[in-house]
Formats: structure tokens, sequence, C-alpha cells
């Protein structure tokens, strides 16, 4: 996925806006009416609560977590259509015009007549259109830990039928994730750490998801004094005399795929040669594992302790 910076930041601050706002908070357990794949079942989603008459055979995602998850559950077979960003797993049938911002939603009932919409916000009346024509949605916002990750993962294992591949994988990823942490012990506690989501110097603060990802580990982000007030969300613009001032133990580089960044090119930067972290400090992260909250948070984990390991 090759998402443009700007593209990442509104993400975020809009989905935090909208999890400030839910009326229930995505760390909550989803509420099922009935037991695994029977129907109808009532699930708990960040807008409250959604009934799904019928296993859904033609789920519309609108969300690349969204559809992250329902392959990883199982339910990759019934998604027909996914956004231009959800193009994972490779099998995914993402539409690189389809827009999770902008949607068409009478052309998308018109052509793939959904019976089960997944979105990761509502950037308008997308929701109410989409109700208006009869299809239900389940919209998801943003978590804010890992924590949160779970009970959305329980939530569309019940609502497409796959509640037990959901608990099934929820125990793989729990599973991982502690034995990476624990195999890690103390290397980690006060660790600092500068984590680039691009060339721009936006960053994320200990109280974002991702710094909940670093905070598994007692890191701690050197942004955190950029944001105290929290008026960027969590996401401050740095500059690059506050980043060599701080000089950071660790780099992390989350715009690798779009950016293009490397430990090459922060070498090349002006006066970043000084940098401590620089060049065996740098690791290079997947764009998008680095940022969805779904299944692949795995692999940001275990490239983090690989990084503590190797200091």
């Amino acid at each position: 996925m090759r998402r443009a910076l700007s593209t990442v930041i509104a993400t975020a601050l809009v989905a935090t806006a909208c999890t400030a706002g839910s009326p229930t908070p995505t760390t909550d357990p989803p509420s099922t009416a009935s037991g695994a794949g029977q129907f109808p079942v009532t699930v708990m989603t960040g807008t409250g609560e959604v009934t799904i008459d019928a296993r859904p055979e033609r789920i519309v995602s609108l969300s690349s977590a969204g559809t992250e998850i329902l392959f990883a559950i199982g339910a990759g077979d019934q998604v027909v259509v996914a956004d231009s960003f959800s193009d994972h797993p490779p099998e995914a049938p993402f539409d690189p015009e389809l827009s999770a911002f902008e949607p068409n939603v009478e052309a998308l009932v018109e052509e793939y007549d959904p019976d089960l919409v997944v979105l990761f916000f509502d950037p308008g009346e997308v929701q109410a259109s989409f109700e208006a024509l009869g299809v239900p949605v389940i919209v998801q916002y943003a978590p804010i830990d890992i924590a949160g990750i779970y009970p959305q993962m329980e939530a569309l294992g019940a609502a497409t039928g796959n509640e037990d591949e959901a608990v099934a994988a929820i125990a793989e990823m729990t599973s991982r994730i502690e034995a990476t942490t624990d195999s890690a012990g103390d290397a980690g506690l006060g660790v600092t750490y500068y984590h680039e989501i691009g060339e721009d110097l936006y960053s994320v603060t200990s109280d974002t998801f991702v710094g909940d990802v670093y905070g598994q580990f007692g890191m701690v982000s050197i942004a955190d004094p950029a944001d105290e007030d929290g008026s960027a969300f969590g996401y401050p613009q740095l500059s690059a005399e506050f980043i060599l001032d701080a000089d950071p133990d660790l780099i992390f580089l989350a715009d690798t795929v779009f950016a293009g960044q490397s430990a090459e090119t922060l070498a090349e930067r002006p006066g970043w040669d000084v940098l401590s972290a620089i060049p065996a400090g740098v690791v290079e992260l997947d764009d998008d594992v680095a940022s969805l909250a779904g299944p692949r948070i795995v692999e940001f984990v275990e490239a983090i302790a690989a990084a503590l390991a190797a200091r």
C-alpha cells in the first residue's frame, strides 16, 4: 500500500476524534445475541449495536484494517470488494479506484449488492446512506491500544459467522505478542525512540496506538514533550533540531515504502550523521505493518524486539 503522509495523518486524527465521540469505547467486548455461526446476531460497533439477520456473503470493506481482519478470521471469501488501501493480503479484491473517504454508496449497492459494509470511520452520511438502502454497516474506529484490536476481531467474527476462527486468530496473536515481549525482558525499559511517519518529520507520542506498541517494551517516544497538551492528538510534527537534540536510542522508519526512506537516506540529511542510532540503530519498517491496527501488528512487535536484541 502506498499512502500519502497527509492521508496517514488525516486518518489518525479523524479516527482519534471519532473514537473520542463514539458511544462505546473500542475496547469494549462485542455483544452477541446468539452462538457462533448462528443468526440473527447483534454486535457492538463504534456507533452502537448492529444486528445482522443472516450470514453475509457479499461484504464491502472500506477499511484496510477491517479487510485484513476479515481474511485473518476466514471471512475472505465473503468479501466482494475492498477500498484502494486494502491491498493486503494479496488475494484481497481491492479496487484501486474505490475511495474509503468518498465512496459512491448508490453505485456500490447497484454493482455489488452488499449484505454488509465495514467502515473504519464515517466520512459523512455514508453509514446512514447504506442503512437507508437496507444494508447493515459496522463502523470500527481505530483502537487506542493493541487490546482494542481483539474485540473488533470478535465482532467481525460474530457478524460473519466466523466467531470460532476469530477466537483462534486472537489466541495466536496474543500468544506471539506475549512470547515476544517476555523474551525481550527489560531490554526496552527507558529506551528512547523516534518513529518517523514521513519526511516532514511527523511522529507519534507514547499516548497513541503506535506508542502503545512500543510501550509493551517500556520504551519512550522522544516526541512526548512536543505534544504535552495533546493539541496534535499524539502526532506532532518535529523539527530536525528537536530530533538531533533528543538523540534517540533507536529510529523506526514507517515511511520506507511510500517515501523510500532508509538508514542511508537518513545519514544524508544535514547533521543527522551524528545521531547515535545511525546507522546500526535504524529500523526500516513496512509502512502498513507499523500503522494498521490489525493482525499484522504482531510483526511490528517482533520487529521492535529484534531491534532491542541487536543493541
